[in-house]
């Protein structure tokens, strides 16, 4: 069923994964649809040793761990559907970025990411449920590296680097007191690895819903989504999210909704964008919100250069999200850039892969997504027909 709502794409992955949800022929872990590689449309240069080196072991059908280095954790609370999601970045750490725009935002450290700032490298990044008690995930990731020396070096001891950033899921599931916290970063941060990233109802993504406008609320499940684009030169820009947005989840190829808040049966999709144009009144905190983001890429950045690839990530949000960076939304992007691949980046094209690569991983994150506290995902409503587009 999840493959009546995939629908044709461009060359950037999206009709690859129309496709083979269509065909249920998994290639990720078992809760995944499959992701054929990305075919780019840019044509390149034939890359040079060290250009191809620095995409040695890339498979873009992996998601963010696509970039090589980076490795991937999720851990789910069996109490609640709620949990959080570590990237770590290895013992040497890479550079980062961030950009917020949402009105409601819950972080840690991110202040250390201001090119301004002495700091250059981060050992980790927590994307955790729980509203602000999920930033406590940090501390246990931290334990993890401490245990294993990596971190900043100072008066003969080190400190990890783990900036953080939180949605708010409380009210998902029942049993609001039951949060992510330092164990569950721990335990995500010891099941992290370089496969494959699982997608849907895991991790940062477990409680996460979309379609919160309207009254009374009528979301949907959403959850964790992952892509990776490789191109011919050896770049690689790969992108990771936890949907939890007040907005639809829009296919930016279709300009259809895929997910989101649903007609006054339950049973098919409004269009959160002709609910706004109709004059109908809305409540002034419509729900537990904020869509959390991560771009990386092997090219090396400074701070200021990760600063604004976060930046142009961002219009992956305002692409496949409507409404997004609302007042209700912490919305919030980390770039990382690991360096393997050296020489002058070229930021608009890196910025602007970004900004594709994290669109099709919100499409992921709605599709891979499966019912969950009484709600339905994308798959359950495959057999209606997709409300038509507002423009």
């Amino acid at each position: 069923m999840i493959g009546k709502l995939a629908v044709a794409s461009t060359g950037l992955g999206l009709l690859a994964l129309a496709g083979a949800l269509a065909a249920q022929a998994p290639s990720r872990p078992a809760q995944n649809p499959a992701q054929s590689p990305v075919q780019s449309p840019v044509q390149s240069a034939a890359p040079s040793p060290a250009q191809s080196e620095g995409a040695k072991g890339a498979n873009s059908a992996k998601g963010l761990t696509a970039v090589v280095g980076l490795t991937v954790g999720h851990h789910t609370l069996t109490e609640r559907p709620t949990g959080c999601t570590v990237i770590l970045t290895g013992a040497d750490g890479v550079v980062a970025g961030v950009d917020v725009r949402g009105g409601a935002p819950g972080t840690r450290d991110i202040e250390l990411l201001d090119p301004s700032n002495s700091v250059q490298r981060v050992h980790a990044i927590v994307l955790s449920g729980g509203s602000a008690f999920g930033l406590d995930a940090a501390g246990g990731v931290m334990r993890y590296l401490d245990e294993r020396k990596i971190g900043f070096k100072i008066a003969g001891t080190q400190v990890p680097i783990v900036p953080a950033a939180i949605l708010m899921d409380l009210g998902f599931g029942g049993k609001p007191e039951i949060r992510p916290g330092p164990d569950c970063g721990y335990r995500a941060a010891t099941a992290a690895s370089a496969d494959a990233v699982a997608e849907g109802n895991v991790g940062a993504g477990a409680g996460a819903t979309v379609g919160k406008l309207g009254e009374p609320r009528r979301p949907m499940k959403a959850g964790i989504g992952s892509a990776a684009i490789v191109l011919p030169d050896g770049l690689v820009v790969a992108a990771l999210v936890a949907v939890n947005a007040v907005g639809d989840v829009i296919d930016p190829t279709t300009n259809k909704v895929i997910a989101g808040v649903r007609t006054a049966d339950g049973k098919g999709l409004a269009d959160a964008r002709l609910l706004l144009r109709s004059g109908a009144k809305f409540p002034d905190r419509p729900g537990e919100n904020t869509t959390l983001g991560v771009v990386a890429t092997n090219a090396t950045l400074t701070k200021a250069q990760a600063r604004k690839v976060a930046q142009m990530a961002h219009d992956g949000f305002a692409r496949a999200i409507s409404p997004i960076h609302t007042p209700a939304d912490g919305d919030t992007i980390f770039a990382l850039a690991t360096g393997a691949r050296p020489g002058e980046p070229d930021i608009l094209r890196i910025g602007a892969l970004a900004a594709d690569v994290m669109s099709e991983a919100i499409v992921r994150a709605a599709l891979s997504a499966k019912a969950s506290g009484g709600l339905p995902a994308a798959r359950d409503l495959g057999g209606l027909t997709v409300p038509p587009a507002a423009r």
